[in-house]
This record gives structure tokens, sequence and C-alpha cells, in this order.
């Protein structure tokens, strides 16, 4: 989990994990810096599953990201925002998937502060299926939706400058190497709020000149590892 001043949902969304972890299991937890109530609530849980690494400012999720997941020591991965509400059986049905695949991607309902859901299913407004052009124009890899194994970690690591959005990365690399597996099943409610450091469920501002230099940075990391 990547957190940055998330006192407002943060304890919703480790309710929604923590039951669902064994007791080998870890939450491996980086902060870029909060200045907020954010490691005040971590700490309360006072949860041996708990790792919470020591500060460093990265100013992006990218950095945020790659900094926890270096850090991750199990055989199976998954990501977490700070804001979002995992549903009771994620883990397992996920857990599950990945016995036949490399990476599994989940679906995901759109939520607002409140909790109201304001889209029903991102597959489907968004079109998600498997392919690596497909996902270099459009892409579907929601990090929060995504499960996988630590083999991934020798491919996807470090993250390239050039790179932009990280889960989109992670997808990408899986497509072309690994074997992935879209699962049509709603497992998180994914919270936007104003807030939110990406734009998925929404129009992206970026202008298209933006777009495609962001694309040609991505298809250049990709092809040149």
């Amino acid at each position: 989990m990547a957190v940055y001043n998330g006192e407002l949902f943060l304890r919703e969304q480790l309710d929604s994990i923590l039951p669902q972890l064994n007791t080998a299991d870890e939450m491996v937890i980086s902060d870029d810096g909060s200045t907020d109530q954010t490691l005040e609530i971590i700490k309360s849980y006072c949860d041996p599953r708990i790792r919470v690494l020591p500060t460093k400012i990265f100013g992006n999720p990218n950095g945020n990201f790659e900094y926890a997941l270096s850090h991750c020591h199990n055989e199976i991965i998954f990501l977490a925002d700070q804001d979002d509400i995992w549903h009771s059986h994620k883990i397992q049905i996920m857990t599950d998937e990945l016995a036949s695949c490399d990476l599994a991607l989940c679906d995901c309902r759109l939520i607002d502060q409140a909790g109201k859901v304001k889209l029903p299913s991102f597959f489907e407004w968004n079109g998600s299926q498997r392919g690596v052009v497909k996902n270099i124009v459009k892409n579907s890899f929601v990090g929060c939706c995504m499960a996988f194994h630590r083999k991934l970690l020798k491919k996807i690591l470090p993250f390239p400058a050039t790179v932009s959005i990280h889960d989109q990365w992670i997808g990408l690399v899986a497509l072309r190497y690994f074997n992935v597996s879209f699962l049509p099943i709603i497992l998180v409610d994914h919270r936007k709020h104003g807030g939110n450091y990406s734009s998925t469920g929404s129009q992206s501002q970026n202008s298209w000149g933006k777009k495609v230099i962001s694309r040609f940075r991505l298809v250049k990391a990709l092809i040149n590892p």
C-alpha cells in the first residue's frame, strides 16, 4: 500500500483488508511524507502484519509503489490504494485465480466520497480486455484490482523513469511476458473523490500531444526493458 495524506478514508480501507489476511501475510506500507494523521491511524492498529517502511519523499505514486514493491517478501503481491474498499472475498478469489496465471485483474466499481456508486463496472465502461496494443491505447490495468506472483518484480522493477502510470506498466509487462487473467467480478469499490492522482473512470485532462508522447515512451520502455 502506498499512502499520502490519506486520513479521510484510510481506516475504512484497512478494515476491509486486514480481516482477509492470514498470520503469514504482510501489509507493506510506504508513506510519501504525510503531514496529516495517516501514520498515526496505521500505528493505532498495533497489527504485527503491518510493516511501515521508513518514510521517503517521492512526490508521486510511481516512486511510492516502487519502494513498497521492492520490500515485499511473499509470493503473491496485491497493490492497494489508501482510499478504496475491498470486498470481503477479494484476496481468496484472486489467490485462487493465480493458481493458473501470473497476474490476475478483477473488475471494480467507482464510488464517490460518500460511498455512492458512480460507475457500476469499470470493465464495461472501459471495454477492458487483453491485448498489448489495446492497453497502450486505453489502459485496463487499475493497480487496486491487480494481484501477481513475485517473479514479475524482476521484469517490472525498477519502473522506467519515462513511464508515468505504474499500473499500466505492470499490466503491459505482464501481457508481454506472462499469463494474464481478466476476472469479470467486482471485488473493489474504487473511490473517486477529487483528490485522486489517477484519472481512472474519467476522461484524462492531458492534451493529445502529451498522450502521444506518453504512449511513445511507454512503447519504447516496453521494447527496450
